[in-house]
């Protein structure tokens, strides 16, 4: 049941090509993309709309999710999980590029090739933040303050989705 999601038909709205922004065209076009939650409390329903019914309720900010479609105020996202459900576009921020470490623990360095001594650890369900793009298999994070480079392929949200 976690992974299924359904639609409804929503009522026909009569538009005028005239009267779609051009912002929101650009905007449809770019997905997939990354995402954060910003709030400690957010819901991800079956359907894009309030009256669809809650499947998911997240607790943890910062929690990247990847971006599948938008419509009127609302995207389709995915979690590290691979479920799939509707937030409002509210609720979800651009700006903190943030990703999830899975599998197993991972060591984080000082350099960007991975060279160095091993500055401490990062454990599967630790979010970092994201310090510019990945340099080859490497990307700089922020994880509570302290910055280094942890394995791209290690960190969920770190490639290109």
């Amino acid at each position: 049941m976690r992974r299924v999601f359904g639609l409804a038909a929503l009522p026909a709205l009569m538009v005028s090509a005239a009267a779609i922004p051009v912002a929101h065209a650009a905007d449809t076009d770019a997905v997939p993309y990354w995402v954060s939650l910003r709030n400690s409390q957010t819901n991800m329903r079956v359907g894009p709309g309030r009256d669809y019914r809650i499947n998911w309720i997240y607790g943890r900010v910062g929690l990247p999710l990847k971006v599948l479609r938008e419509m009127g105020g609302w995207v389709l996202v995915e979690d590290p999980d691979g479920a799939r459900g509707w937030m409002l576009t509210q609720f979800v921020s651009r700006k903190a590029h943030t990703a999830i470490v899975q599998g197993a623990i991972i060591e984080i360095h000082p350099n960007n090739d991975g060279s160095g001594p091993i500055m401490w650890r990062a454990e599967p369900g630790v979010i970092a933040r994201m310090i510019g793009d990945c340099t080859g298999q490497w990307c700089k994070v922020d994880i509570d303050g302290r910055q280094g480079f942890a394995p791209a392929a290690s960190l969920w949200g770190a490639a290109k989705p």
